[in-house]
């Protein structure tokens, strides 16, 4: 009987950057246990679509074209959404590639699919007044002063160590191919895509890129809303998610509710580069579409999070 997406609860995942390594080589291996994590969930009967993050992938290929572009005269500046484009691209080739190995290890036929994604943003976000992302590479004052002059992209300061673009972190409106991501979900395949949040683009009139920075996490709960996904699934490093952290007076929290999440993101509890983005991801979610619910755990315990056992869990 051929797979249909009803049969099963549909989730959407999303992974971080850090946790694929920092080298090609290193991902490669990272992958396998991913990957295997990943199929416990397809073999429990969940229809899974992975997103992923890629801070230090696509820095690391920014970083490269501007020194060979530097240095050898020949290579040409590769502009930021492209190099998204290009971190999607071996990224998702690597993760499709591993979960299609262990779901043939496991005699589950299944296959996977990569698609690389396109989210559309607002030109007139307020983000894009004030670009804080850095990417690339490091120069002199005078030499950003020089590209900005050329490029009219926008240069700062990186904490005494010289001079780097920085772009904005504007929210996700759309998905450019989320028609595409929903065809492949029914049809069964396990879908890996909008990594990095998809390559930023405005639209008017046609798609263009432009230089910023998606969270992958806000990125994740809009493709989790737009699908009706069951659930949206955040990994981390930690099980689960703790007030008061990394004090005498820690506590683990298994489930609340909006309300909740905001009295203690009023509180402070979220740090804002780590815990506090997926945790108003997840409210965005929720928020959106009542009918879901999110789950913040680590990529370890994610089949058990599934099944109701660990993680903490929000809901509307």
């Amino acid at each position: 009987m051929p797979y249909q997406r009803g049969e099963g609860k549909t989730v959407v995942i999303a992974l971080g950057g850090n946790a694929l390594g920092n080298t090609p080589q290193e991902q490669l291996e990272l992958v396998k246990d991913t990957a295997a994590h990943i199929v416990d969930m397809v073999e429990d009967g969940v229809n899974v679509v992975v997103s992923h993050g890629n801070g230090p992938q696509v820095g690391m290929i920014n970083n490269a074209f501007a020194y060979a572009s530097a240095n050898d005269g020949k290579t040409p500046e590769m502009p930021f959404p492209e190099a998204g484009a290009m971190s999607q691209g071996y990224i998702g080739y690597q993760l499709s590639q591993a979960i299609l190995n262990e779901l043939k290890a496991r005699g589950i036929g299944r296959s996977t699919a990569c698609v690389v994604t396109q989210t559309v943003v607002d030109p007139a976000d307020p983000a894009f007044e004030n670009p804080t992302k850095p990417v690339g590479a490091f120069l002199t004052e005078e030499e950003a002063r020089a590209k900005a002059a050329e490029t009219g992209w926008t240069y700062k300061e990186d904490a005494g160590r010289g001079w780097r673009q920085v772009v904005a972190s504007p929210k996700p409106v759309r998905v450019v191919e989320f028609d595409a991501i929903s065809d492949l979900v029914d049809a069964g395949y396990v879908v890996v895509s909008t990594g990095g949040g998809g390559v930023p683009v405005f639209e008017e009139g046609g798609y263009a890129g432009v230089p910023a920075v998606i969270d992958k996490d806000r990125s994740s709960a809009l493709l989790a809303r737009e699908l009706g996904a069951d659930m949206l699934v955040i990994l981390t490093a930690v099980e689960k998610v703790c007030v008061n952290f990394n004090t005498p007076e820690q506590a683990e929290i298994d489930e609340m509710d909006v309300a909740q999440a905001r009295a203690y993101i009023e509180e402070g509890q979220f740090a804002p580069g780590s815990m506090l983005p997926k945790v108003e991801a997840c409210i965005d979610y929720v928020e959106a579409y009542p009918g879901g619910r999110a789950l913040i755990t680590s990529l370890e315990r994610a089949a058990a999070g599934l099944r109701g056992e660990t993680g903490t869990v929000i809901t509307a």
